[in-house]
């Protein structure tokens, strides 16, 4: 019995156990190697050898399944969301993220678990979190993007080391009704296009609802970006919505968009870096024709310019060559939409009507992620609701769809090559 409270020297690397002159049973365990190269042996006390033994046992099993903490300093939820956010995620994500990623942060997350120490979170913890949310009004659609901001920082957090599990992994995110897509008819399509002739980049919205390109990545196309004779066009860049920050110090009293002196903080544009959103894109006949019309119209508005034409070689320019910022492109889409009487609707609809026609089309998932940008098949699964006029519609009208061949020649039949085409009546 002496010689079981007798501390006995270990090998290197083995776990001891012993009674220290405390009164307390004391295991030690070697559960890897510090920043300075000296081995990083844990220590744990109890009051009985039976609960030291479990106590080691937990942090040699904790060991061997590389879940154990890293030595040093614990970290708080607002020390460890703060330097992720400044230091790593900026590393991994673009712009438009890490602007999303910085509210979820330190407006929600910072201010309502920033206290906790990180390997002291719990499930509960973040649960009780966002029920406050709901019962403040917030949407189910605002906590899981917070909630998914949340996770992939810890998810880091647990890769490095500093963390054995993601509690958010176990927390329970409300339940969040999926958005119904209604994507605009074959009839509101034509009407569409007919309306956009009268105006000017009407190619822009023929781009929209037969390509389905974001935003972004249509007023990002460059003339040296589209091979009109080949057929194809490649999306390289995107044109970001502006970032301001105050150039009077914060002294105006308003926010910095509407700061008298403001000054940009991102790039016009920015390259495509995924595979993905990356691509190369093949443009129907009809839709050269109307680029090689767009064209032409564009070379006539940069002889009436002259000298204050700005030869950026934008697709999508506005009178004076520049780019067109996404927020005109929005309004030109609203007027368009009234001018046309058709229903209103958010500019991305005109992308969900094109993921919709591939689809019905019968052109492969795999295939429409490719033409839309899209990196994984849950953004195909979506569009696969569809309403049944659409359905209806393109399986009467799978010849000349949205478009109709004119000056066919008498000795064609239907199934002949185009002429010059417009949008159909």
């Amino acid at each position: 019995m002496a010689e079981d409270k007798k501390r006995t020297r270990q090998p290197n690397g083995r776990s001891s156990i012993y009674l220290g002159k405390d009164g307390k049973w004391h295991g030690r365990v070697t559960v890897g190697t510090r920043d300075d190269g000296r081995p990083d042996r844990r220590h744990v006390e109890r009051k009985t050898r039976a609960e030291v033994t479990a106590a080691v046992r937990e942090l040699e099993k904790q060991r061997d399944g590389g879940a154990v903490r890293k030595a040093g300093r614990a970290w708080t939820v607002e020390g460890w969301l703060t330097h992720w956010v400044e230091t790593i995620a900026p590393l991994a994500v673009n712009e438009n993220t890490m602007v999303g990623y910085g509210v979820a942060v330190r407006k929600h997350l910072i201010p309502a678990l920033g206290a906790h120490r990180l390997d002291k979170l719990k499930p509960e913890h973040i649960e009780r979190f966002y029920g406050r949310m709901q019962a403040d009004g917030r949407r189910a659609g605002t906590i899981h993007q917070i909630h998914r901001t949340f996770r992939t920082a810890l998810n880091e957090a647990v890769r490095r080391g500093h963390l054995a599990r993601n509690p958010v992994q176990l927390a329970k995110a409300p339940r969040v009704s999926e958005e119904e897509i209604e994507p605009y008819t074959v009839d509101e399509v034509k009407r569409l296009l007919r309306a956009a002739d009268d105006r000017r980049n009407s190619a822009r919205w023929a781009v929209a609802l037969a390509l389905g390109l974001r935003q972004g990545e249509a007023l990002g196309l460059k003339w040296a970006d589209v091979d009109l004779e080949r057929g194809v066009l490649m999306v390289r860049r995107s044109r970001r919505r502006p970032r301001y920050a105050h150039g009077c110090g914060d002294a105006c009293g308003r926010k910095a968009g509407y700061c008298p002196q403001r000054q940009r903080t991102n790039p016009e544009t920015a390259d495509t870096k995924s595979r993905a959103g990356r691509r190369s894109v093949g443009l129907p006949a009809q839709l050269v024709d109307l680029l090689r019309v767009h064209r032409a119209k564009q070379d006539a508005e940069r002889v009436a310019a002259g000298e204050q034409w700005a030869d950026e070689g934008w697709l999508f320019a506005t009178p004076n060559g520049h780019g067109t910022p996404p927020r005109t492109d929005y309004d030109d889409w609203k007027e368009l939409l009234s001018d046309a009487k058709v229903r209103d609707g958010r500019l991305h609809d005109a992308r969900h009507t094109a993921a919709t026609v591939l689809l019905i089309l019968g052109v492969s998932e795999r295939a429409v992620m490719g033409l839309m940008g899209w990196s994984t098949t849950a953004m195909a699964a979506r569009y696969q609701h569809m309403v049944d006029t659409v359905r209806v519609d393109v399986a009467r009208q799978v010849d000349g769809l949205i478009w109709k061949p004119e000056n066919r020649g008498a000795d064609e039949d239907d199934d002949g090559a185009a002429g010059v085409l417009v949008p159909a009546n």
